[in-house]
């Protein structure tokens, strides 16, 4: 019986050391969250809520726009542009090479009021160059020329566009969000060989889609 009694006492006191050991021992820290970082957070930070929105319903802008513009003689005209008005016709590697382009631009659709519903106009003449690693674009003839920077984006068929409008004399475009009036923003992709497109999803112009067609050239005429 003190045999046992003896036994009994040692494992409860075994036990009880066990306890004692497992609930001081230091509880395991968490690892710290890791910060997942993505190819469209730089353009994302810069842009705008408004013009976030407008990236986020280009799909709907092309829907809506090409919808419109298919009345009447558009049906035709849409069909002669190939591939530059076919939503999914964006190609891998749209990172254009820098350079001369000759550009032209065709609107689609109308938010409101009266207006032609497809549109084109004459071609100007833009460059494309790289500057701080990121490419640019400036259109450098007319009275209104789009500028601004093309970020990469997560989705590896388009980069983004983020811009604005000179307009007039002025010598230089002001810095996107300095004026939200002027401020664009679209996607840049390339369609085929040599043609790229820079679409901007419900423009302040008043369209639904503005649509920049861009080819190199070797020689840019001086203006």
């Amino acid at each position: 019986m003190r045999l046992m009694l003896a036994t009994a006492a040692s494992l409860a006191a075994i036990a009880l050391g066990s306890c004692e050991s497992l609930t001081s021992r230091p509880k395991p820290q968490p690892s710290p969250v890791e910060v997942v970082t993505t190819k469209a957070d730089a353009w994302l930070r810069i842009a705008s809520a408004a013009d976030r929105g407008r990236i986020d319903r280009v799909a709907s802008a092309w829907v809506d726009g090409l919808a419109e513009a298919r009345v009447g003689t558009g049906r035709e005209a849409i069909a002669e542009e190939g591939d530059l008005l076919k939503p999914a016709a964006a190609l891998a590697r749209p990172a254009p090479t820098p350079g001369s382009y000759r550009c032209r631009l065709i609107t689609l659709g109308r938010l409101a009021g009266k207006g032609p519903r497809f549109e084109k106009y004459k071609p100007f003449f833009c460059y494309i160059e790289v500057e701080d690693d990121l490419f640019t674009i400036v259109k450098q003839t007319g009275s209104q020329r789009p500028a601004g920077r093309l970020w990469e984006d997560d989705i590896a068929t388009r980069l983004v566009f983020l811009g604005t409008l000179a307009l007039g004399s002025e010598e230089e475009a002001r810095a996107y969000g300095d004026d939200p009036k002027r401020d664009m923003a679209g996607i840049f992709e390339r369609v085929g060989p040599f043609r790229w497109r820079l679409v901007i999803p419900y423009p302040q112009d008043g369209a639904k889609l503005d649509i920049f067609e861009l080819t190199p050239v070797a020689d840019q005429p001086a203006s």
